[in-house]
């Protein structure tokens, strides 16, 4: 990331009217803020960043150093906003190129590859020649690329997911049809079977029944011989 140089020059017109004693605390806390930056106290210096605004809420140093603090802390949203307001303003070419430049950072950062392209774009035209911008725009469209790819590659998985499961409900339910159905003949089956049987039985019953009958009258008949047969020992002669 770029940072606002700690000399604080160019700022210096803008502070002589809160007085020299302003002026010289606002200068030791961003130069004491880009001193714990250097050593990698990104909060630390976050908070001196924050109370040089708090003197002077306008401070482009404050701002465009507060954003680096952020980023480095992974503080990404709040980091656009301090570039967003850095490049608003009325700066050098050199200034808003370099805002921009972090910006599209932040935005890579946050994988919105679209939008940091713009900011690359924009830090170009403030700054035609620099080449880590052209380097950092050539590898945010390579990483768009590929996020549209794979966007269009996840809708894809998502479209043949949905036929998936609109083919797997349609399976289920010829599934449940021929289920139905398998029951449905199996039902008339035993339907069949016991009507069979039944017929069967009805059958055997009737048989039966005509055994019974048979077997009736041969006891009639035998009963019947057996009384012609008293009878004839009981005769007698005339």
């Amino acid at each position: 990331m770029r940072n606002v140089a700690s000399g604080f020059a160019m700022l210096l017109l803008l502070t002589m009217a809160h007085g020299r004693l302003d002026a010289q605390s606002v200068r030791s806390l961003v130069n004491g803020g880009n001193d714990l930056y250097e050593d990698k106290k990104y909060d630390d210096a976050e908070l001196k960043y924050r109370k040089a605004l708090e003197k002077e809420k306008g401070l482009t140093a404050g701002k465009f150093n507060l954003g680096n603090a952020l980023y480095k802390q992974g503080k990404i949203e709040e980091s656009l906003r301090e570039y967003e307001d850095v490049a608003s303003q009325q700066q050098p070419p050199d200034l808003l190129a370099d805002a921009f430049y972090n910006h599209g950072n932040a935005l890579m950062k946050a994988q919105k590859y679209q939008e940091a392209v713009q900011s690359y774009i924009e830090a170009l035209k403030r700054k035609p020649d620099d080449q880590d911008t052209k380097y950092n725009l050539s590898y945010a469209l390579e990483m768009l690329k590929q996020q549209q790819q794979q966007q269009k590659q996840d809708k894809n998985d998502k479209n043949d997911k949905k036929q998936q499961t609109k083919d797997q409900k349609d399976q289920n339910k010829q599934d449940q049809k021929k289920d139905e159905q398998k029951q449905q003949q199996q039902q008339q089956q035993n339907q069949q079977q016991m009507a069979q049987q039944e017929k069967r039985m009805s059958k055997q019953d009737a048989e039966r029944i005509l055994d019974v009958l048979k077997n009736s009258e041969r006891d009639v008949q035998k009963k019947l011989r057996v009384r012609q047969a008293t009878r004839a020992k009981t005769e007698k002669d005339w």
